[in-house]
């Protein structure tokens, strides 16, 4: 099976873990909802805001895992792997020590002024906070295995996992309906429960499945290894720090200056936005793995190739769903709100179109991370994160209006972004600027172009309805693929495409014989 057929094979069972997983999690938390209450509910929902805040600090431990775990692996050295997933157990196995102290340090400030609890629900609260600590060392601890897998491309195992655990939750959901107990503590406990059970089948799995999963801490022990791998762990956490507190610096300065209902308008526009990146980050996904090994194996000039395809296909994916939203955002807004916000309309378009930009450099990004020495970069990202947020002040402070809350974003983060991505990955993995430009930003403008226009003729013929909106992502869906046939794919591309159809047609031949 060829890298490219893998990487759509993995890529469709994470959708159908999607599609399963979205309409499990939807049922599920309405039973829970009707079972808990909403107070109860808000109260599990705040309790685990707070600790997800607190296990952001080991997501930057949890990429250079898989990271060098996957670089490992694709230098195709077992005694390399086998250092690796050694030491990221012990590494993992602190950082989660680390968290449980801080969250259990923070409990105390948390409980006595921060969170606003009812008095008499402050004990089932604690139980929560209790339950979700052991969930999130289990969830670090658990990283290796996760690791392991994702560099394998299993992608099947981990999307049956990944069924078999929002089953998990919805079983929990009808307990919580038939329970005579406290609801909200037999919910936090249970919950707590599914790392437990999933981190025992993945490290069954894994050690009889894959050789560099074997426990030689001592042997395997290497300081030059731990300084790296912390050294990018503390990089990368800069940039991702950066982000997170300019994300929501964005929105104090948008209350300050607006309200509260603009932040709703914004909050809208984020959900929006989540929605539609989940197909793309599903791809990713299953290709970020190949973009590391390649590198691992010193194999540039595939790593290039996919690293451009990914930018493209990337992008693609979001401009599929993100074009006929945007051009009938009115009408979808009112199909999924009962009210919209004043200016929701303009945020949701500005917000599909910085994501789409900033998806032109996804997998440019993975490329420098694959590299390991990202100091720089990361400095250099830290500032343009950090950039949206004064511009916006400054930009509201003199009188702009709320359309300037994503103009320095779309400038800075998506543009500015993409350049600084795209210069680097020139720089440390020898990506061709005009193979970059001629293979993802023209063809990706060309296919945008097309989509529009015929997106927007049944505006210009019909009344607003939802057979416009059915037609219009009918036509943007054939202008996108006659367009990506025509000019927007190269031969290596349409031959991986057609690689699928072909192996399907000739096993229907040799049936038929």
């Amino acid at each position: 099976m060829s890298t490219a057929t893998r990487i759509m094979k993995n890529s469709g069972f994470l959708y159908i873990r999607m599609g399963i997983n979205v309409f499990i999690s939807l049922y599920t938390t309405r039973i829970v909802l009707d079972s808990l209450g909403a107070s109860d509910f808000g109260i599990f929902n705040i309790v685990g805001g707070a600790i997800a805040m607190m296990g952001f600090l080991s997501s930057t431990l949890v990429n250079a895992t898989q990271r060098f775990t996957s670089y490992a692996l694709g230098a195709g050295d077992l005694e390399e792997s086998k250092k690796m997933f050694n030491i990221s157990i012990v590494l993992n196995l602190l950082i989660g020590i680390v968290t449980v102290l801080l969250l259990l340090g923070v409990m105390y400030p948390l409980f006595n002024g921060i969170l606003n609890i009812a008095p008499e629900r402050t004990a089932a609260a604690k139980v929560v906070y209790y339950s979700l600590i052991v969930s999130t060392f289990l969830t670090i601890v658990n990283v290796p295995y996760d690791a392991v897998m994702n560099a394998h491309e299993n992608m099947l195992y981990y999307s049956v996992l990944g069924v078999f655990e929002a089953l998990l939750k919805l079983g929990i959901a009808f307990c919580c309906v038939y329970t005579a107990k406290d609801k909200l503590i037999v919910y936090g406990v249970l919950m707590a429960m599914i790392p437990l059970i999933t981190l025992s089948i993945m490290k069954v799995y894994c050690h009889r499945k894959y050789p560099e999963c074997v426990y030689a801490i001592r042997r395997y022990w290497d300081p030059e290894r731990v300084k790296g791998i912390l050294s990018f762990s503390g990089w990368n956490f800069l940039t991702a720090i950066s982000s997170l507190f300019s994300a929501q610096g964005i929105g104090i300065v948008l209350n300050h200056f607006f309200g509260t209902v603009l932040n709703a308008a914004q909050g809208i526009a984020q959900q929006l936005n989540g929605y539609m990146s989940s197909f793309s980050a599903n791809m990713m996904k299953a290709l970020n793995p190949v973009i590391v090994k390649k590198a691992g194996s010193n194999d540039l000039e595939s790593m290039n190739r996919f690293t451009v395809s990914g930018c493209k296909f990337s992008a693609l994916l979001i401009m599929f769903f993100s074009i006929p939203c945007m051009i009938e955002m009115p009408y979808v807004l009112g199909i999924w709100l009962k009210e919209i916000p004043e200016w929701t309309v303009l945020f949701c378009i500005l917000q599909l179109v910085q994501t789409i930009i900033v998806q032109m450099a996804g997998s440019a990004a993975t490329a420098v991370y694959a590299q390991g020495k990202i100091k720089w970069y990361a400095i250099w990202k830290s500032l343009m994160n950090a950039a949206p947020v004064i511009l916006t002040y400054i930009a509201f402070k003199t009188g702009g209006g709320p359309v300037w809350l994503y103009l320095p974003m779309i400038v800075v983060w998506g543009i500015g972004g993409d350049i600084v991505i795209v210069a680097y990955a020139h720089k440390m993995c020898g990506l061709p600027l005009r193979d970059y430009i001629r293979g993802c930003v023209l063809p990706l403008a060309g296919i945008a172009a097309s989509m529009l226009v015929f997106g927007f003729l049944p505006c210009v013929l019909m009344e607003k309805s939802f057979v416009r909106l059915l037609l219009c992502a009918l036509l943007t869906s054939a202008a996108m693929f006659v367009s990506l046939w025509t000019f927007g794919i190269d031969s290596r591309e349409r031959e991986a495409l057609m690689e699928p159809v072909n192996k399907l047609i000739h096993r229907k031949k040799a049936n038929n014989e």
